[in-house]
């Protein structure tokens, strides 16, 4: 079903006196067939002016929110092996004051734009035009890099995103989670599932019988001798069916969060780690500094679905748990976030707040943690404002329930 039909003719980047952007475009009476292409063509066709700005409904957001515990938090990307068999992830955690650490781009580079226009079925080119101009300037509320804070044990989050995402859109979740004195590993997928990833492999590369560098070769190569290669979404082929693909993806996705287990694993043991970004992080101080006793696995949407299937490979993880959850909700205006199906009806910071509370309450029930986290018992029952009890979701009865 497309529920879309806009031609974009012009685009006009303008500060007025509310700021954002102006579209031309055509009424859709005027398209003919249905198509969810934009096409952004020469301005010769001039009909009406959509406006634009960061605002919904008068209310403004001026980028992703920080944490609301008591700790900083720092940030560091992490990619043990060049190749696509390694872990790639941000780890989000506690940092220490004082330091003059810039804050990273939200959107780490331009080719995740492509991806997030495959995952949605629009035009590279216009996607990342906009895109750029909404969000190319954002940045992520952490410190770049700060020095860790060794400060007795943390307990662990492996984080699973979703459905054409990556590892940087959930930070306002792992953010705030960190900030209440956890260490969170934001997994990014590389399973097709991820709207862009990348890895490295030798500019002429020698292969393997299934097509891929090794890692041994690839580990011992100078970096002029290697290139990036990019995996973008993986959309379903024609008359595929979505279980036999999904199943395959969760099953991997599992893996890579046991494998960021294992990674954060050695870390903690202080078993060097070699990271191919050339970042000055020092990883010896997280030695000793990781309570593995009490280590959750969480995710969001697909991430979800990776959730359950990871807990029934791995014990060590003890698990919790729909467009308001990944940072494009604190950023997009209802234009936007309408066309590109990124926000919910629900006041994003209304949602993140239940969301994160109810998550750190389950923590502490089952993890077992000394913190105040249980005055948010009543949202895991079901019991607050803007909770609905039980779902809402119609769920078809099973042979063995009767009908009413």
């Amino acid at each position: 079903m497309c529920d879309l039909k806009l031609h974009i003719d012009s685009l006009i980047l303008s500060e007025g006196k509310q700021g954002g952007l102006a579209l031309r475009a055509l009424p859709t009476s005027s398209l003919g067939n249905c198509s969810r292409q934009l096409r952004v063509s020469p301005p010769c066709l001039k009909r009406y002016i959509v406006k634009w700005n960061m605002g919904n409904s008068g209310s403004h957001y001026p980028g992703i929110p920080s944490g609301k515990g008591p700790n900083l938090v720092g940030c560091v990307d992490l990619m043990d092996d060049l190749t696509i068999q390694g872990s790639f992830l941000r780890l989000y955690y506690p940092c220490e004051q004082g330091g003059k650490q810039q804050q990273p781009l939200w959107i780490p580079r331009h080719e995740y734009y492509y991806g997030l226009a495959d995952f949605l079925k629009y035009n590279r080119k216009c996607v990342e035009y906009i895109l750029n101009y909404l969000y190319g300037s954002y940045r992520v509320p952490a410190e770049w890099g700060a020095p860790f804070k060794s400060d007795g044990k943390y307990p662990l989050v492996v984080f699973s995103h979703g459905l054409g995402a990556f590892r940087t859109l959930y930070s306002a979740i792992c953010i705030e989670v960190a900030s209440r004195g956890f260490v969170v590993a934001a997994v990014e997928h590389r399973d097709g599932s991820a709207s862009a990833t990348y890895y490295f492999e030798e500019k002429t590369k020698t292969v393997n019988d299934v097509g891929e560098s090794t890692s041994s070769t690839i580990s011992t190569l100078p970096l002029d001798r290697l290139q990036m290669k990019w995996l973008y979404y993986k959309p379903l082929k024609e008359r595929e069916q979505e279980f036999s693909l999904r199943n395959v993806q969760v099953h991997q996705r599992a893996e890579e969060c046991i494998k960021a287990l294992n990674l954060l694993t050695d870390i903690n043991m202080g078993k060097p780690v070699h990271n191919i970004f050339p970042l000055k992080f020092d990883f010896i101080k997280m030695k000793d500094t990781l309570d593995l006793q009490k280590v959750t696995i969480m995710g969001h949407s697909f991430g979800g679905a990776t959730v359950i299937d990871a807990l029934s490979k791995d014990h060590r993880f003890q698990g919790t748990v729909h467009q308001s959850f990944p940072d494009f909700t604190f950023l997009t205006g209802t234009f936007f976030g309408r066309i590109f199906q990124l926000k919910g009806t629900i006041d994003p910071l209304i949602a993140i707040d239940i969301s994160n509370k109810a998550s750190l309450a389950f923590m502490q029930r089952h993890l077992g943690l000394e913190k105040d986290f249980d005055q948010w018992d009543p949202l895991i029952d079901g019991k607050g404002e803007h909770i609905i009890p039980g779902t809402n979701i119609h769920l078809p009865l099973t042979n063995s329930e009767p009908k009413q």
